[in-house]
């Protein structure tokens, strides 16, 4: 039997933080895509910080269960019932109650008003965006909500799994020493290339760990992206979401200024559609990066969200959707990309996975492209990070190729507003005038 484990997530530290600061003031809502490990990760936190636990998973739930939460009158009878259903006894304040997948029971999330004034337990709810917006129409939404995000395993979280807890905090070393890393950086882009290749959706990690395989890897992979396909379809049944989404790896390697819609919808399909675009945000599968028309420090006040571009939010699941044509991308594909020798531009892989590790910080994603003197061409700042007063330009390149015009002609347009300028790239770290050169994976400390 392959092993089941629960991985090492830095979310958890968030949840502690929420139950010691909010004492059952609000309930907790883990937000996050199909499969990042909402459930999991919910599960082990109540097993470890409360003396009991019920968890609801509304996916499966009985119809009796779900009922209870239709009339609020008597919150006793409520969690008697509750009590005796999963033979569980609650303890007042030393208690926490779990509504798995909280979207399928709307009456529920609903009564998440009363119960947190009620007071008696704590509430943790999991669900996915994409589905909790379209089954919350009708329902008065609770403020009484801490609300995070949960992504898929980042780096750091990634190297836990492999029972690595010391290459970041080297890599971080590296990087505020501001030292070339010399033999180091060929293993530490090979590590990385890895993390790229199997991604950070926690199914994918257990497979890799179970089986050093991966072409098993790209199976559990296609698996997930299948169930997305599914639930684009249940908000979106003319298909016009998972066609978007499906695009982004042909798209993202046009290298045009934006994320053309045009190309993959005919006209009368791209009416009306806002709702789609919605859905693929709240799906939390996709990570949007808009176009600053301004770039300065209020970087959403000076932006265009009609224009923008479209990521994966898991680079493992890229990477098998740019070989979705093949029915197994084969270990020969990932051999080659894991030494870095596809013959392929993979240029928008390494753009991808930046975008994932901003997303993962905390960051809004934003670019910037504008025309050359003889508009011949495009200029292009891939991304732009907001620091205290002065926004932080990046360039993505995804060979030791080390010329950055455009960062240079930006910074130079946008003179006053500038902060550090970065080229991140799959070379080592070193200096070159005002610019910062950084390997791609020290992006998690920008």
């Amino acid at each position: 039997m392959p092993e089941q484990r629960t991985f090492n997530r830095k979310i958890y530290r968030r949840m502690l933080q929420w139950k010691q600061d909010r004492n059952g003031k609000t309930a907790l809502l883990v937000k996050g895509a199909r499969r990042v490990g909402k459930s999991t990760i919910v599960e082990e936190f109540a097993r470890n910080e409360y003396e009991t636990y019920i968890l609801v998973d509304f996916s499966t739930a009985a119809q009796e269960v779900k009922s209870l939460f239709d009339d609020l009158m008597d919150l006793d009878y409520i969690f008697l019932r509750l009590q005796a259903i999963y033979n569980v006894v609650l303890h007042q304040r030393r208690s926490v109650i779990i509504f798995d997948e909280v979207q399928k029971c709307p009456s529920a999330r609903e009564a998440i008003k009363h119960l947190v004034k009620d007071h008696r337990y704590d509430y943790i709810e999991t669900g996915s965006l994409i589905s909790i917006r379209k089954n919350t129409e009708n329902i008065i939404i609770p403020s009484e909500e801490t609300r995070i995000n949960m992504y898929p395993m980042d780096y750091e979280e990634f190297r836990w799994a492999l029972g690595d807890n010391t290459t970041i905090p080297l890599l971080q070393q590296f990087y505020d020493k501001h030292m070339p890393m010399q033999q180091a950086l060929r293993k530490s882009l090979r590590d990385f290339r890895l993390y790229m290749l199997i991604g950070g959706m926690p199914q994918a990690v257990n497979e890799y760990l179970d089986t050093n395989n991966l072409s098993q890897v790209d199976i559990v992979k296609r698996e997930i992206i299948e169930l997305y396909f599914d639930d684009f379809l249940k908000v979106d049944p003319t298909g016009r979401a998972s066609q978007l989404f499906r695009a982004i790896p042909s798209e993202l390697s046009k290298n045009a200024s934006r994320y053309q819609v045009s190309s993959i919808l005919s006209d009368s399909e791209r009416k009306n559609i806002t709702d789609v675009l919605q859905a693929l945000r709240d799906s939390m599968v996709v990570n949007f990066s808009y176009h600053a028309n301004d770039p300065s420090v209020g970087l959403p006040l000076n932006s265009n969200f009609e224009q923008y571009k479209m990521f994966v939010g898991d680079t493992g699941l890229f990477v098998t959707l740019a070989f979705w044509d093949k029915d197994i991308t084969e270990n020969i594909i990932y051999q080659k990309l894991l030494s870095d020798k596809l013959s392929a531009n993979m240029g928008y892989v390494y753009e991808n996975i930046v975008a994932q590790m901003l997303t993962a910080k905390g960051d809004n994603l934003f670019y910037h492209t504008w025309p050359t003197e003889n508009n011949k061409h495009n200029y292009e700042v891939d991304f732009i990070l907001s620091r205290g007063s002065k926004i932080c330009p990046i360039e993505v390149k995804s060979s030791g190729y080390n010329t950055h015009a455009s960062l240079d002609v930006f910074c130079k347009k946008f003179s006053q507003h500038i902060g550090n300028r970065y080229l991140v790239y799959p070379k080592d770290y070193r200096k070159d005038g005002e610019t910062i050169l950084i390997p791609i994976f020290m992006t998690t400390f920008l």
